[in-house]
């Protein structure tokens, strides 16, 4: 049963970085290459879509690392806490950095948009950065413990 719960909580947060990966360094990108009204819409589009399934993505992983550490601790998980701690900081950095600036933005259409909504974009963009190395390195000890 602990074997299961490994693979299963590693798969889930290893898509969740692949998803988030392609957020930072596709989809972005692509957004960025469009013309203003357009990379506008798109990125609100992308606001609302990921931001309905994403905080159910985070809160999952982190509890599934955090049953994982729980049963496992006979076996030493200090691998596996590690990861599960730097999950609660992705956690908390998407509701204090990045959820504020989401909720704004996926608002905003070429009639309502704020002077600074490019500003604010990349500002997004850059605490998404930071999150994505945080929650690539909790996938990394979730790999080294696995294996």
């Amino acid at each position: 049963m602990l074997n299961a719960l490994e693979v299963i909580t590693t798969v889930l947060v290893g898509l969740m970085v692949g998803v988030e990966f392609s957020v930072a360094f596709v989809m972005n990108p692509i957004f960025n290459a469009l013309p203003d009204d357009s990379y506008l819409l798109a990125r609100a589009h992308g606001g609302r879509m990921l931001g309905a399934v994403m905080p159910y993505w985070y809160i999952g992983s982190l509890v599934l690392a955090a049953i994982w550490a729980l049963a496992g601790w006979h076996r030493g998980t200090g691998l596996v806490v590690t990861a599960a701690a730097l999950l609660i900081v992705s956690v908390i950095m998407s509701v204090l950095l990045l959820v504020p600036i989401n909720n704004q933005s996926k608002t905003w259409t070429p009639d309502n948009r704020p002077a600074d909504w490019r500003e604010q974009g990349h500002r997004w963009d850059r605490f998404h950065y930071a999150r994505l190395a945080v929650i690539v390195t909790a996938f990394t000890l979730l790999v080294a413990a696995l294996v």
